[in-house]
């Protein structure tokens, strides 16, 4: 990025300069062509660099290589942090030619515009960053200072989105692009939202780099549709579908959040192609089934009131907040269930929806035939091979 902060010395490096040090003295051939191009320069108009000779309340003499020194009006001065001193070197451009009587006059405040002039076009050519100070607010923009010359920045052009009314204040640094630039008509127009759009890509990128799934983070809810929430991470919005917002009754729980409430979301997938999250809530949370799997094992063996019959099947109350259904085709053998009746059955599953128990009167009947026949089996007496024996002459 170009740096207003050196540009003077920069553009001007060759402008009449000297050799700090010189290994060989300059003969007189060799001074007169560099007095002759300084003088071309000079009545050219172009940007040279003067020799400060004497400095008085209202002039600085500078030497032009003739017999009378031309003048710089001490004014040219007054925004620049030290007043020239003797010998110091300035930039300078003329301003009318003098004669016998007058000196030639000179603009140190005209050499530094043109120079910025200078700076600013090569700035737009090689497509730089700039950076500039809020001169004041006008109509449909406003007045940025580059240097020593002004730039004209829309409202349009000073945000990512764009501006309705002024929010930069006087003064504020900001940094940008010349979008269109004009020597001839001495204009040219900035825009802010580049540099800031560009930022707002390299952050997003950092962003991302930097996140992984399974993260909890702080966001901000944006908005509320009938399929989710849009949250807001750092800037970055995202999505929580209706599925993942409650384990129960997510329609209900999303009608708890607000536009501009902070809440805590976990990530979920990152798809680093289109550069969007997707957040759970739910996900903060245990599901309730694998709770209910700790508590019911499967096969277990669960006890409940039948508190009502349709033509699918039972439901059972377990507890107050756990609740089964027994369907049709596993009711037993022996009986149908009836209401109100306590009842026994085996708990095979859970249902991912309402989490009610999925239970079994027939896996429960088998258990319990099981368990007689190996009760039966038990107790049954051995037979040895004397009594098989004995037993078939009896039968004889």
């Amino acid at each position: 990025m170009i740096d207003d902060n050196e540009t003077t010395d920069d553009l001007i490096k060759g402008i009449n300069s000297e050799p700090e040090e010189m290994e060989e003295e300059m003969s007189m051939e060799e001074l007169l062509k560099g007095e002759k191009e300084f003088s071309e320069k000079l009545y050219k108009r172009e940007i040279v660099k003067v020799k400060v000779a004497q400095v008085t309340e209202e002039n600085v003499f500078v030497d032009i290589s003739e017999k009378k020194e031309a003048i710089i009006p001490i004014e040219d001065f007054k925004d620049e942090k030290n007043k020239p001193q003797v010998g110091d070197t300035v930039e300078a451009i003329l301003e009318k030619k003098g004669g016998e009587t007058k000196h030639t006059l000179l603009s140190h405040k005209k050499a530094k515009e043109n120079l910025s002039w200078l700076w600013c076009e090569k700035a737009f050519k090689a497509k730089e960053k700039v950076k500039g100070r809020i001169k004041d607010l006008i109509k449909g923009g406003y007045l940025v200072e580059v240097l020593d010359i002004e730039a004209f920045m829309p409202m349009s052009l000073s945000e990512i989105n764009g501006a309705h009314k002024h929010y930069l204040p006087k003064s504020a640094k900001v940094r940008f692009y010349i979008t269109d630039f004009s020597v001839r008509d001495k204009k040219f127009i900035i825009s802010r939202r580049q540099v800031l759009e560009e930022d707002e890509k390299e952050r997003k990128k950092k962003i991302f780099t930097e996140i992984n799934p399974s993260r909890v983070v702080r966001t901000v809810v944006s908005k509320s549709i009938e399929e989710g929430l849009f949250v807001r991470f750092q800037g970055i919005e995202g999505f929580v579908r209706l599925s993942d917002i409650s384990w129960t009754n997510p329609k209900e729980a999303m009608a708890t959040y607000k536009r501009g409430q902070r809440i805590k979301c976990k990530i979920i997938r990152i798809d680093h192609d289109t550069e969007r999250i997707s957040f759970g809530i739910k996900q903060l949370t245990q599901n309730p089934a694998d709770a209910i799997k700790r508590r019911f094992p499967y096969k277990s063996i669960v006890k409940g009131k039948v508190i009502s019959l349709t033509e699918e099947g039972a439901k059972i109350e377990i507890n107050e907040k756990t609740t089964g259904f027994i369907p049709v085709s596993e009711y037993g053998f022996k009986s149908s269930p009836k209401e109100n009746e306590m009842i026994k059955s085996v708990m095979v599953g859970v249902n991912s929806s309402s989490y009610q128990l999925n239970l079994s009167i027939k896996k429960f009947e088998g258990m319990e035939d099981r368990k007689r026949m190996q009760g039966y089996m038990k107790e049954a007496p051995s037979l040895t091979l004397g009594d098989i024996l004995k037993n078939a002459q009896e039968s004889e």
